[in-house]
């Protein structure tokens, strides 16, 4: 819970730096599990990180830092998570608006078929998308990904404005990791995600995020920036989930991060668009996509709250850039901060990797199975 800690100095088994997935599920392990005395900080004055969600001044619960989906292919995760909320089930559809129609995205059987005006099962979509793909000797790029898959013309269409305004780049210039995220398929699936479990928090993340950390050996500082409580603050070891470069002043060089800029609006309408979000790969749109949160999170509302996301260099980091000149530089950090006793960094930022939520909540658990393990150890007699 929130916390003041002045007129006395503070000791705490671990200070924990974000309050995030990683730093959130690290303090209730560490409380819990070991019964260690716990001081998460951040510098927003909430908790939840980019995850945070509340009711807007209309009364509609939206998402701040834009959607949060939650989907994973891990029963581990899922039920660890199931400890602090319920779930509305829930199985996330995205349209691409190309040329003023709304198609769905990635691209499936049906997308094809409104597109070109064709009928096709899975065997004729797979001769079809291969008829115009470029073969390719080597995948290299995400570029290099999208058109040995389905040929120059739909990544043009889907992939080519998109990519340059989400990333400042171009898709020859980022890892291949990037558009394999999302694969064009040969059936008429028009779900964004094909993961075993999909689901939203019942009553939001922030709510999860507090049940979370309500123990009695937790403590929550919000507001607070790590730097400024640093040499205040006694503590056995310091968990670090914010950007590693910053952690290390720069010394190396910034590593590159996206940020985003948000447009919040309510309208005087029950619904805006046929799902949660829609995309604008074209570069004459200076926005990415629209989210209408009513989907997500199934409330029932007379008005609607939508927002706009115009990527930038500016502003908190959202995204490390996925290139291989910004792997190189991480890993320079990533040898210091091997050789930085008494501190873990963890989480998207402190590891520099486009990580989903699940997978910050699987590597915040193998995170603490090696703390218990070392804790174990260091117990032993002689």
């Amino acid at each position: 819970m929130p916390c003041s800690l002045a007129g006395r100095r503070p000791s705490f088994d671990y200070l924990i730096v974000g309050a995030g997935f990683a730093g959130c599920v690290l303090a209730e392990r560490l409380a819990s599990q070991l019964d260690s005395s716990v001081l998460i900080v951040d510098r927003r004055t909430h908790v939840g990180g980019n995850a945070y969600d509340r009711h807007d001044a209309a009364g509609i619960l939206m998402h701040p830092y834009g959607p949060h989906i939650f989907h994973t292919n891990s029963q581990k995760v899922l039920d660890y998570l199931s400890r602090f909320t319920d779930w509305r089930p829930y199985e996330h559809r995205v349209l691409a608006d190309v040329g003023g129609r709304l198609l769905p995205f990635p691209i499936n059987t049906t997308t094809l078929e409104r597109l070109y005006g064709v009928r096709l099962d899975a065997d004729a979509a797979a001769a079809f998308l291969a008829s115009r793909a470029t073969p390719m000797a080597e995948v290299r790029s995400s570029r290099d990904v999208v058109v040995s898959q389905v040929g120059e013309e739909l990544y043009r269409l889907f992939f080519e404005g998109y990519t340059r305004k989400q990333w400042g780049r171009d898709a020859a210039q980022l890892d291949k990791s990037v558009a394999s995220r999302v694969p064009a398929r040969t059936d008429a699936d028009d779900r964004y995600f094909v993961d075993k479990f999909q689901c939203m928090p019942l009553h939001g993340y922030t709510r999860m995020f507090e049940r979370m950390i309500d123990h009695p050996k937790i403590r929550f500082m919000p507001g607070t920036d790590y730097a400024d409580v640093r040499r205040s603050i006694d503590h056995a070891h310091l968990i670090y989930t914010g950007p590693v470069d910053e952690f290390f002043g720069h010394c190396y060089g910034r590593l590159p991060y996206r940020s985003l800029r948000f447009e919040h609006t309510t309208l005087d309408r029950e619904w805006l668009q046929p799902v949660a979000v829609v995309n604008y790969p074209s570069p004459d749109v200076p926005y990415t996509r629209t989210t209408e949160y009513k989907h997500l999170t199934g409330q029932s509302h007379a008005r609607t709250s939508v927002t706009r996301e115009y990527p930038t260099d500016a502003g908190d980091p959202y995204y490390p850039v996925p290139a291989p000149e910004n792997a190189a530089l991480y890993r320079r950090y990533e040898q210091l901060a091997e050789r930085t006793p008494g501190v873990t960094f963890t989480g998207r930022l402190g590891t520099y990797r486009y990580y989903n939520m699940d997978q910050v909540v699987a590597q915040s658990l193998s995170v603490f199975a090696r703390i218990a393990r070392a804790s174990a150890l260091s117990a032993l007699p002689g």
